[in-house]
């Protein structure tokens, strides 16, 4: 896979996932991190949200055309239909969520609105993930989460943060803000939490990981204490970069996903 499409610090995160403790990964890294900074993009070319006044980014139900896939589209029925009469579920984070190198039909949003409709749960998931975002991306996106009407957010982001060495501090305020203005418009949020391999540092690892139980607590919010659990670090459940799931490896995600999500949602009577 060429490095233009992995980026980076997705592959430097991935040799650290599955060499913790090699001195080869404590040797290169410290060298490209000279040569490159943490000015790299995260997992994939990062994209923002386009100018509300252009009209070949207009929005559609209120995200531009990269940002928000339906994913409930069914044969014989019209997505306006669809669209209409089920709550929205917003899967709002990074590539982990847009399901960067599967195909779409097997991202974690996908996968998890067909286990939803299987289980009898009416809800419609759009998948709001942009390869490379960070929290202080999140936080201008949030105006077209809000856009779509969720009753739901699954909130996954910071993990870019994390590879750029961005302070745990900012990181924490940025994921504030937008549990904050999503809990102000009534949404129910679930936050997904991120970790980083031991190479970044004992200290700065613990201050990064503690940020997401710090938010659960202070503002009373569902917590998955972390997104990649029984995925990361698996040769089998990761695609050639170590940091992006596999089919197999969304499939888990989807798995602990759903024990956090169905309390929260209401099954129709049969």
């Amino acid at each position: 896979m060429a490095l233009s499409k992995i980026r980076m610090d997705a592959l430097l995160y991935g040799m650290a996932l599955h060499f913790p403790h090699s001195s080869f990964y404590g040797s290169r890294l410290l060298a490209v991190v000279l040569v490159f900074g943490f000015g790299v993009s995260g997992c994939d070319p990062a994209s923002e949200p386009p100018a509300a006044t252009s009209p070949s980014s207009a929005p559609r139900d209120g995200f531009g055309q990269r940002f928000g896939t339906d994913v409930t589209s069914q044969p014989g029925r019209s997505t306006a239909a669809v669209r209409e009469d089920r709550p929205r579920i917003v899967a709002f984070g990074d590539s982990l969520t847009a399901g960067l190198g599967v195909a779409q039909e097997e991202a974690y949003p996908a996968r998890l609105q067909r286990e939803l409709d299987a289980a009898g749960y009416r809800y419609r998931v759009i998948n709001a993930g942009v390869s490379g975002d960070t929290t202080a991306g999140g936080v201008r996106r949030v105006d077209w989460v809000l856009n779509s009407k969720p009753a739901v957010v699954i909130l996954e982001l910071g993990a870019n943060d994390g590879l750029r060495g961005i302070d745990p501090v900012e990181t924490r305020s940025n994921l504030a803000t937008i549990v904050q203005r999503l809990q102000a418009a009534g949404v129910t949020v679930i936050l997904a939490g991120m970790k980083l391999p031991p190479n970044y540092g004992k200290d700065y690892t613990a201050r990064f990981a503690a940020v997401y139980p710090e938010l659960a607590k202070k503002y009373h919010v569902p917590l998955m204490p972390f997104f990649l659990e029984g995925v990361a670090a698996s040769e089998g459940l990761n695609q050639a970069d170590g940091i992006h799931p596999t089919e197999a490896g969304y499939r888990i995600i989807v798995e602990n996903l759903l024990k956090m999500l169905q309390p929260l949602l209401t099954k129709p009577v049969a």
